[in-house]
């Protein structure tokens, strides 16, 4: 119990409003490390593994957290094939020197976002934007500097987190009409392209978002309108759906805003195949949905 209490405590921590699920919980594995007691690798995995169950259900399975936490999982595994003549102290010292550069990596990797995608904004382009992503308007900041252009936000029910994500654009004098979520057909002649975030990249080259996501990709697709994901590497996932159904439950129904909302009737993610998406942005360049699965076996 205390090991658990503690875990909740590190992870609520190191969490924020700009901080992803992902980058938090491997923030919170670092912490453990560097102020656990294991004295043996075998102690120290079997710590780490339940506190990322612990995560898990802290975050109702949050496919960004679930990634995050496998690849650095992954990392430690190979920490410990590497060091194998040193003593545990070496490798934990190591791990954490890793650890600490992975993080600054990381962290980064939303500026470097940024700037690669901004290059396919033109000026006075109109842009289609779903819910609020931290790394859509970084990169709609970064594009702002030196181009005009509006942007189009839908509503994003049933938290409404595309008029917060309005709010932020306004604050950076960025052109802003928060629109229905039953408009994208409507406006989608209108607009030049579909810039969109995701909770999980997948190994389909597909991505899981916000629930509507599918439904624009769909209308841009009808209107040959490009879609661009904006997504960092470490929420790439092995998952493999072949349609809606595919995606586990655990994250398709991670939290509600109104009681009045059937669970079973409306999961607030769906997914995107890869044929409705144009091209990734991400902090490992710049891909095509193919080559989301050379890139998995790439971070393995």
């Amino acid at each position: 119990m205390l090991f658990e209490e503690n875990v909740r405590r590190v992870l609520n921590e190191k969490s924020g409003p700009e901080i992803s699920e992902g980058i938090a919980a491997v923030r919170t594995l670092l912490e453990l490390i560097n102020s656990g007691d294991a004295t043996t690798f075998s102690e120290l995995v079997t710590k780490l593994r339940t506190a990322v169950k612990i995560m898990r259900e802290c975050t109702n399975e949050s496919i960004s957290m679930t990634s995050g936490c496998e690849l650095f999982m992954r990392f430690i595994s190979n920490i410990r094939d590497e060091g194998r003549d040193e003593s545990f102290e070496q490798c934990k010292t190591l791990m954490l020197e890793r650890g600490n550069k992975f993080v600054k990596k990381v962290d980064s990797s939303r500026l470097r976002i940024a700037k690669l995608g901004s290059q396919h904004i033109k000026e006075n382009s109109k842009i289609l934007v779903h819910s609020r992503s931290r790394v859509v308007l970084e990169l709609l900041k970064e594009a702002s500097k030196d181009k005009q252009f509006k942007v189009f936000v839908t509503e994003s029910r049933p938290d409404g987190s595309g008029r917060d994500m309005a709010q932020e654009l306004k604050k950076h004098k960025i052109e802003v009409e928060c629109i229905l979520d039953a408009a994208i057909g409507y406006v989608m002649e209108t607009i030049d392209l579909v810039l969109v975030g995701a909770e999980g990249v997948l190994a389909s080259g597909g991505i899981v978002n916000k629930i509507g996501t599918f439904s624009i990709a769909m209308a841009a697709k009808a209107f040959n309108r490009p879609v661009y994901v904006a997504a960092e590497s470490f929420k790439f996932s092995n998952l493999y759906p072949l349609n809606q159904k595919d995606l586990p439950n655990k994250h398709k129904y991670e939290s509600l805003t109104e009681e009045t909302i059937d669970r079973k009737k409306h999961p607030l993610i769906d997914y995107t195949p890869p044929e409705y998406l144009t091209l990734l942005f991400t902090d490992i360049g710049i891909l095509t949905p193919t080559a989301v699965s050379d890139e998995l076996i790439k971070l393995a």
